[in-house]
């Protein structure tokens, strides 16, 4: 049996494919391979399972709305809190399959479904990354406990294939994660806010001068965990700072 480390660490298709089958791994029901993140072409489509995010949306944290809106706006969210990004985007919302198959990728180790995430993520963010100069793209890093625990950094595993994509390099060294807090999912915004404000430091010997900065991370809600690493750069020597997430949570 090939451990999941080792999977990840080869991202090898064909592996994927002897250790499991053809089938996808949403339904049950029809075919689907791992270059498709075994997720079928009926799951993909099926109404409302994946709702990619387009205007209107708040312009600082790119929370949608629906309506029609003709002049920038903050959220309320946004408006309340004190934010270090100069903006977030995402490529989906957190809703649905997309939330289910998050949910199994990061806690249950169904790393069959990184192909799935990182198309979701490449269709939405690529031509907005590339249309704009950014240096370098920074992932969310875990605390070593917690990488231990699930032998892999989802952040940095989904912007490598941003990197990929839009030529950028990526540096999951500039970070670390310094303060092994709570999980995010149960807090309220303030809680939020007060569990990460020093869960972040660069690393020993990491230092910017001016560079422009993509931060990763898999899903924003609050923007409380990409604030805080946000500030962090800032103060070693970011000139700008934005967020991509493959998902934003409604």
């Amino acid at each position: 049996m090939f451990s999941v480390s080792t999977i990840l660490k080869e991202s090898c298709e064909p592996m994927l494919a002897f250790l499991y089958p053809n089938v996808c791994q949403v339904c049950s029901a029809k075919r689907a391979t791992a270059s498709e993140g075994y997720v079928c072409a009926s799951c993909w489509t099926r109404r409302g399972a994946i709702q990619f995010i387009v205007p209107p949306f708040c312009d600082r944290c790119g929370l949608p709305f629906e309506g029609d809106i003709t002049s920038e706006f903050e959220c309320t969210n946004c408006r309340e809190m004190k934010l270090h990004f100069e903006f977030a985007r995402a490529a989906v919302a957190a809703a649905g399959l997309v939330r289910e198959i998050i949910h199994r990728y990061k806690y249950h180790r169904a790393v069959w479904f990184e192909r799935f995430l990182a198309d979701l993520l490449v269709r939405g963010a690529t031509p907005v990354v590339k249309a704009s100069d950014w240096d370098l793209i920074v992932p969310v890093p875990l605390h070593p406990l917690k990488y231990r625990e699930r032998e892999f950094n989802q952040s940095e595993r989904l912007a490598r294939r941003l990197g990929e994509a839009t030529g950028i390099p990526v540096n999951p060294r500039l970070l670390k994660r310094v303060e092994a807090t709570r999980t995010q999912t149960k807090l309220t915004r303030a809680q939020r806010a007060a569990n990460v404000r020093r869960a972040f430091a660069m690393r020993r010997g990491a230092e910017l001068n001016g560079e422009r900065i993509v931060l990763f991370d898999d899903v924003l809600t609050t923007g409380a965990t990409t604030s805080a690493c946000a500030e962090v750069l800032h103060r070693g020597g970011a000139s700008k700072v934005c967020v991509w997430t493959v998902a934003r949570g409604l």
